[in-house]
């Protein structure tokens, strides 16, 4: 056998036996309380052979949308809409909600962020004084893709919120009073790098935004960078009634003490006891895999393997079948 055939063979070998030890429904249809999800562009640009990967091998019937085609979804042109909608219809495939990136800029006459990107994050490149046209263009997509939400985020994180706190959250006021006249819900993410990144901080900022259409996307991966145990202590802080979107990633702590992405199930937040206070408090929204995790090598073998991981946590749970 030559090198090269030899290296061909353990390849297939080495991929043969991964799907092997693969759960054999992971290809399945699956059946939840949850609209049981991903987002998108964690797998790939490729809109097309997302949605493919989606629906036959994630056997999904939801999808969370944030960007195609190396465009964040709010740049998408009518062409580029119309073709998104085209695949999600034949695929079958519905949208949980927009994943925007409303707000997640400088706040105007604050010190500049240390989280402020110095480079697009996620293909979105816009300015504060774009928002308010974001925010607006944001109902017409969600429109367009016929769901009722779309995720905003809480600016930049300040080391000292407080003197901004108050006109922050005027603005959110603000935005979810659009957003009531429109019929939209608005699920602002507890997003580390923003001003809202724990479950503690989130319970704060849903007192302070009282408006029924203003929810919680709960990702409890994102409140482990801030020190904060996610389950049971972020979510215990939680009004369970305004959950209206969770994100699934997991997180592990290195031997050098920072905190790091994880394939779903082999880090350190008790998904198991997550998913079954979900289920137990009556949650029936989107539960997203969100795999920020690249330890496969590629945004797609990454997703694959957290995905496998989901679905097993979630079996466990009693919230998959």
């Amino acid at each position: 056998m030559s090198s090269l055939s030899r290296r061909d063979f353990l390849g297939g070998a080495l991929a043969a036996g991964a799907l092997a030890a693969m759960p054999k429904n992971l290809f399945a249809t699956v059946n939840s309380p949850f609209h049981f999800s991903v987002i998108n562009d964690e797998i790939g640009d490729d809109f097309g052979h997302v949605v493919d990967v989606v629906s036959k091998e994630f056997g999904l019937e939801w999808i969370e949308l944030r960007g195609m085609w190396k465009k964040n979804i709010m740049d998408l042109d009518d062409q580029q809409i119309a073709e998104a909608r085209r695949l999600l219809d034949n695929a079958k495939l519905r949208v949980t909600d927009i994943a925007s990136p409303v707000f997640k800029v400088d706040w105007p006459g604050a010190p500049i962020s240390k989280h402020s990107p110095k480079r697009d994050t996620f293909n979105a490149d816009f300015t504060f004084k774009q928002q308010d046209d974001l925010l607006n263009k944001s109902f017409e997509i969600a429109r367009q893709f016929n769901t009722d939400r779309v995720r905003i985020f809480d600016f930049w994180r300040l080391d000292d919120v407080k003197p901004y706190r108050k006109d922050i959250d005027d603005k959110l006021r603000e935005a979810a009073e659009k957003a009531a006249k429109k019929n939209i819900i608005l699920i602002i993410e507890n997003e580390h790098e923003c001003n809202t990144g724990t479950g503690a901080e989130a319970a704060r900022t849903l007192d302070a935004v009282k408006a029924p259409n203003f929810m919680v996307n709960w990702d409890p991966a994102n409140a482990t960078m801030l020190g904060e145990v996610p389950y049971p202590d972020g979510y215990s802080k939680l009004p369970k009634d305004r959950i209206g979107h969770v994100h699934c990633k997991d997180s592990v702590r290195n031997a050098d003490g920072k905190v790091a992405w994880a394939a779903v199930g082999r880090g350190s937040i008790d998904w198991l006891g997550q998913f079954r206070a979900l289920k137990q408090q009556g949650y029936n929204h989107a539960v997203s895999l969100e795999t920020h995790w690249r330890g496969a090598g590629t945004p797609e073998e990454s997703t694959r393997q957290s995905m496998a991981g989901m679905k097993d946590v979630m079996r466990k749970a009693g919230v998959l079948s």
